[in-house]
C-alpha cells in the first residue's frame, strides 16, 4: 500500500473530521487515517495511478462536510526542520538565553535549546535565506558563550557527536583538575607559611589567576558583548572585591570552591546526558545488507525497500521488516518495556530496535530507515524536551528577572548601609554585598528542572511509554477523568464467533455464509471473524450491491438475494421482527430478503489487567473512569460492571465519541485534565479532542504515533497508570528542587545581608545547592520504584 498525507487545512471541527474520515474509508481501496490535531489525512492507496482520483473523490467528501476547508497534497520538506549541535555549551542559564533570542529572530517560527542533549531544534520558514540565518545564530550564540562551537547534526554522524561529545567533557574536566591541583598547592603553601605581606599577595594573585583567570576573561568577553548579568560577571565582582577589601585567602578560596562545585556539577550533568544516552541506545549502527551472495555492512540509511538484511545472534534488527527465513527469540524490552523475549519466525513482522537472541533471521525490509519505528521512538523522545511544561517556562522567565534584582539589591546594600547607618563602613556593606552577588546565579533551577523532566520522559520511555513532551507528563499530575475506548484497548480486539442461532428456516451453514458474504468487502474485526468461521473462499462475482451503513451494519445483494447484517438498529430501521438475545458478546443479526434468518454471537475478552488498571487509577485519585463504545448496551454495561467502571456510553458512532469527549470537557475542574485512551487509529479525532490523548498497542502504529499525545508500546491499560505514577514522582522531585534551591538560597541572602553568612557558605548556597538539585533530578530516570 503506498501513503499518501493532504492537509485539511481550516478544519476545526472535529466532529466534521471523524465523519470525513469515515467516507473517505468507505472509497474502494482506501484506508484513511484523520489526525485532527495536525489537520492531516493519511491516506493508504494501491497504486499511484488511482490516487488522482481518489483525491478528487477526497476533495468532493470533504467540502461536503467542511465547504471552507481548503485540501492541500503535503509536501514533505524535513529541511524546515533543523538541529544544530552547541558543542561545549556548559551554562544553563546562558542557554535560556539562547533560545529566547534565536526565538525572535525572522524566519524562526520554532526554536528549544535542550541543555542536557546541548541541541538546538529549530523550525524556519521555507523562504529564509539559510546561510543569513546561520550566521545570525552563530552570532548570538558567540555573544553568548563564546567558546561555543555550532555544528550541524547529519543522521550518519551522530554516533560520532555523542562520541566528541564525550571526550570534549573528559578533556574539560582534565583542564579543570590540572588547574585546581596547580592553583590549591599554591594557595596551600601562601596559608601556611608565614610570608612577607608582598609574597604573600603574589602566591594569592597567581593562585587566583591559575584557579580563576579563565573565569574572569568569560566574564570580560561577556560584558564587551552586553551579557553583564552572567555567573562569571557574579564571581569575578564578588572575588576581586574581596582583594580590594583586604580578605585575599577569602577570594582565592571562593574561586578554588566555586571551581570544584563546576567540577562536580560538570560531572553530575555529564553522567545524567550518559544515562539518558544510555537509556535510548536503541538505534541500530549498521545492516547486513545481502547482495547476491555477498553480505555487506552498510549504514541502515543504505538499504531500501524490499532489500533483503541478516540479522545475527546478538544484533540489533536496523531496519523494520518481515521474517522470511530463520527462527529466534528477540527482546523488545527497548521498544516495549517487557522483560520477556518473544518468538518470531517466517512471516512474523519484527520491528528496528529488537535485540536478536540466538538464531539467524532472514529479513525484509518493508520501511525505510526514516519511517522506521526505532527512528519515530527516537525523534519523539529526542525532541520531547522542546514541548516544555509550564514549571519550564516559568523558572526560565524567574531567571530573567531573578538575577538582575539580586544585582542591583547587591549595589544597594554596598551603597546605602554606610550612608544611612552610624558607624558602618564601607568595606563591611561591600563585602556583604559580595556574598549576596555570589549566592544569586539560578543555575541550580535552570539545570535540574529540564534534567529531571527529561529524565522523567527517559525513564516512561524505558517502560515502552512514549511522551511526546514535558507538557503532557506535566498534565497527567491534573487528571480528573479517564475515559477509555472498548475494543482493543479494554478487551483484546480479537473476536470469535462463538454461536450461531439460525431461525427454523435457516441452517447454520446457510446463515454463516450469507453473513460472510456480506461482510466480505469489511476490514472490521467482527467482519473478519465472520469470514474466518466461515472458513471458505468467497465468490466476489455473486455479489451484485454492497453498502455500509455507519452505525448500522451492511446491505448487499447476494445472488439475487438482498442481505442484511447488523445489529439491531439496522434491524428496527428495516421493520424486520428479530429475536432479542441476552449475551456478553456482539449480537450480529442477518435477514434475507426481508425475513429475519438468525443471529450470530462474537465474543471478545476482556485484557487480563484491564481490572488492575482500573484499580490503579482510582488508587491514584482519578475522580471518574469512562468508557465509550460502539457496541451493544448489554455487552457495554456488562463489561463496565465487570471492571468497575463508573460511566459506560454504548452504540456510539466515532463522532458521538467526539461529543461525549466535549459533554465531560464542560464537567471538569478549572485545572482537571481528560484522558482518552483508545487505538490511535479509528479514535484520532477524539485523540485529538481530549487534553491528552494517549494511543494503546502503538508498537509497528504509525497512526498511533501520529495521533496520540502519549503513546503506550505494548497492550497494557495498566502502562496508563504506571505513566501517572512518573509523572508524578518527577513533579514531586522537581518541586524537591525548586523549594530546596528557592529555599537555602533565600535563607543564605538574609545571612549575607546581616553579615552572618561568609562567602564561603554563599558558595555552596549556588554550587553546592546545584549539584544537590542534579542529583536529585536525576533519580527520576530510576523507574525500579515505580
Amino acid at each position: 500500500m503506498l501513503k499518501k498525507e493532504v492537509i485539511l487545512e481550516g478544519l476545526d471541527c472535529a466532529n466534521c473530521a471523524a465523519k470525513i474520515e469515515d467516507e473517505v474509508n468507505k472509497l474502494n481501496g482506501v484506508k484513511a487515517y484523520m489526525n485532527f490535531m495536525n489537520k492531516t489525512l493519511t491516506l493508504e492507496i494501491e497504486s499511484e495511478q488511482e490516487y488522482k482520483n481518489i483525491l478528487q473523490q477526497v476533495k468532493t467528501i470533504v467540502h461536503k462536510h467542511e465547504p471552507d476547508v481548503v485540501v492541500k497534497e503535503k509536501s514533505v520538506n524535513k529541511s524546515n526542520k533543523k538541529v544544530l549541535i552547541l558543542e561545549g555549551l556548559g551554562c544553563a542559564n546562558c542557554a535560556a538565553k539562547m533560545e529566547k533570542e534565536i526565538s525572535g529572530l525572522e524566519g524562526v517560527e520554532f526554536a528549544a535549546v535542550d541543555f542536557v542533549s546541548k541541541k538546538l531544534t529549530l523550525e524556519i520558514s521555507p523562504k529564509v535565506n539559510r546561510s543569513e540565518l546561520n550566521e545570525k545564530i552563530e552570532g548570538i550564540v558567540k555573544k553568548i558563550e563564546p567558546d561555543v562551537k555550532v555544528i550541524f547534526e547529519e543522521n550518519n554522524s551522530k554516533t560520532k557527536i555523542n562520541e566528541n561529545n564525550e571526550e570534549e567533557e573528559e578533556g574539560v574536566n582534565k583542564k579543570e583538575i590540572i588547574r585546581l591541583v596547580v592553583g590549591g598547592a599554591i594557595f596551600a603553601v601562601g596559608i601556611i607559611f608565614n610570608f612577607q605581606n608582598w609574597l604573600e599577595l603574589t602566591l594569592f594573585i597567581i593562585s587566583y589567576i591559575i584557579v580563576g583567570g579563565e573565569v574572569v576573561l568569560r566574564a570580560i568577553k561577556g560584558i564587551a558583548r552586553g551579557q553583564v548579568f552572567s555567573e562569571h560577571f557574579l564571581m569575578s565582582i564578588a572575588t576581586i572585591g574581596a582583594f580590594f577589601v583586604g580578605e585575599y585567602p577569602e577570594g582565592v578560596a571562593v574561586m578554588l570552591f566555586y571551581l570544584v562545585g563546576e567540577l562536580f556539577q560538570d560531572i553530575a550533568v555529564g553522567h545524567s546526558r550518559k544515562s539518558i544516552r544510555a537509556l535510548m541506545d536503541i538505534r541500530p549502527d549498521y545492516a547486513n545488507l545481502k547482495v547476491g551472495d555477498e553480505i555487506r555492512k552498510v549504514s541502515p540509511e543504505e538499504v531500501n525497500i524490499g532489500d533483503i538484511i541478516i540479522v545475527k545472534p546478538g544484533e540489533k534488527v536496523p531496519l523494520d521488516g518481515k521474517v522470511i527465513e530463520g527462527n529466534s527469540m528477540v527482546d523488545t524490552a527497548a521498544l516495549t518495556g517487557e522483560s520477556v523475549p518473544r518468538e518470531v519466525g517466517p512471516g512474523d513482522d519484527v520491528l528496528s530496535g529488537f535485540i536478536n537472541k540466538n538464531g539467524v533471521l532472514t529479513i525484509e525490509v518493508t520501511k525505510d530507515f526514516g519511517d522506521s519505528t526505532v527512528s519515530k521512538i527516537l525523534d519523539l523522545v529526542q525532541n520531547a524536551s522542546s514541548r516544555k511544561a509550564p514549571t519550564e517556562k516559568f523558572i526560565t522567565k524567574f531567571a530573567r528577572f531573578y538575577t538582575p534584582i539580586v544585582v542591583f539589591g547587591a549595589l544597594a546594600l554596598a551603597i546605602i548601609p554606610p550612608l544611612v547607618i552610624p558607624g558602618a563602613t564601607f568595606s563591611t556593606w561591600i563585602y556583604r554585598a559580595l556574598v549576596f552577588l555570589v549566592i544569586s546565579c539560578p543555575c541550580a533551577l535552570v539545570i535540574s528542572i529540564p534534567l529531571g523532566f527529561f529524565g522523567g520522559i527517559g525513564g516512561a520511555s524505558k517502560r515502552g511509554i512514549l511522551v511526546k513532551g514535558s507538557n503532557y507528563l506535566d498534565a497527567l499530575n491534573n487528571v480528573e477523568t479517564v475515559v477509555f475506548d472498548k475494543t482493543g484497548t479494554l478487551t483484546k480486539g480479537v473476536f470469535e464467533v462463538v454461536s450461531i442461532n439460525p431461525q427454523s428456516d435457516f441452517t447454520k451453514e446457510e446463515l454463516i455464509e450469507y453473513a460472510a458474504y456480506a461482510e466480505s468487502h469489511s476490514s472490521h474485526p467482527i467482519a473478519l471473524s465472520i469470514l474466518k468461521a466461515y472458513n471458505k473462499d468467497v465468490d466476489i462475482t455473486k455479489i451484485e450491491d454492497y453498502e455500509e451503513i455507519a452505525g448500522h451494519g451492511i446491505r448487499a445483494k447476494v445472488g439475487g438475494k438482498e442481505i442484511l447484517v447488523g445489529n439491531s438498529k439496522l434491524m428496527n430501521k428495516e421493520n424486520i421482527k428479530y429475536q432479542e438475545v441476552e449475551t456478553l458478546g456482539t449480537v450480529v443479526h442477518v435477514a434475507v430478503d426481508k425475513k429475519y434468518a438468525g443471529n450470530i454471537v462474537i465474543s471478545d475478552a476482556v485484557k487480563e489487567d484491564s481490572a488492575d488498571a482500573i484499580k490503579g487509577l482510582k488508587a491514584l485519585g482519578v475522580r471518574n473512569i469512562v468508557m465509550l463504545t460502539g457496541d451493544s448496551k448489554a455487552v457495554g454495561e456488562k463489561i463496565a460492571t465487570q471492571l468497575g467502571i463508573d460511566e459506560v456510553y454504548t452504540e456510539l458512532l466515532p463522532a458521538d465519541k467526539v461529543e461525549k469527549i466535549e459533554a465531560l470537557e464542560a464537567k471538569k475542574s478549572h485545572k482537571g485534565k481528560i484522558v482518552f485512551v483508545g487505538d490511535g487509529i479509528n479514535d484520532a479525532p477524539v485523540l485529538a479532542r481530549a487534553d491528552i490523548g494517549v494511543a494503546m498497542g502503538g508498537l509497528g502504529s504509525d497512526a498511533a504515533i501520529e495521533a496520540a499525545d502519549i503513546v503506550i508500546m505494548t497492550d497494557e491499560p495498566s502502562k496508563i497508570v504506571t505513566a501517572i505514577k512518573i509523572a508524578k514522582r518527577t513533579r514531586k522531585i522537581v518541586m524537591q528542587n525548586i523549594v530546596f534551591a528557592l529555599g537555602v538560597k533565600a535563607i543564605f541572602l538574609a545571612l549575607g545581608a546581616v553579615g552572618v553568612a561568609t562567602m564561603w557558605e554563599a558558595v555552596f548556597a549556588d554550587t553546592g545547592v546545584a549539584i544537590i538539585a542534579i542529583l536529585n533530578a536525576m533519580r527520576v530516570m530510576n523507574t525500579k520504584s515505580i
